[in-house]
């Protein structure tokens, strides 16, 4: 199982790169991608019109769900720790690191810092 992160959502929805936008729709298909409230909160929060609403909201409700249980008070405790802030890694990334291990999953993301963070863990 696979969490998908902003970035790659975004350049899915854009449809700009070809290689990513099969790759995660293979994942859809296949039931391996997952989706975390907070990535799609992102998504909706950049939504350019109520047509790119309504996509990102049909893949929410259709995707399996990761477990949330306590996610920001744990993303805080893996924050404060490994001092993430220092390394541009805020408290939504956190919460990615941290539902990645806790669900024992993998992490797609382009976000560089993020991507060192996660092999590092």
């Amino acid at each position: 199982m696979i969490i998908v992160d902003t970035s790659v959502w975004i350049e899915f929805l854009r449809q700009s790169d070809g290689k990513i936008t099969d790759l995660l729709s293979s994942y859809i298909e296949s039931g391996e991608a997952v989706a975390l409230s907070l990535v799609f909160g992102e998504l909706l929060q950049g939504a350019k019109n109520e047509a790119e609403e309504k996509q990102i909201l049909e893949f929410w409700t259709s995707l399996p769900k990761v477990n949330e249980s306590a996610i920001m008070i744990e993303a805080g405790k893996l924050s404060y720790k490994r001092k993430l802030p220092t390394k541009g890694i805020g408290l939504i990334d956190s919460c990615l690191l941290v539902a990645c291990k806790s669900n024992k999953m993998s992490l797609w993301t382009l976000d560089k810092k993020l991507l060192e963070e996660y092999r590092n863990s």
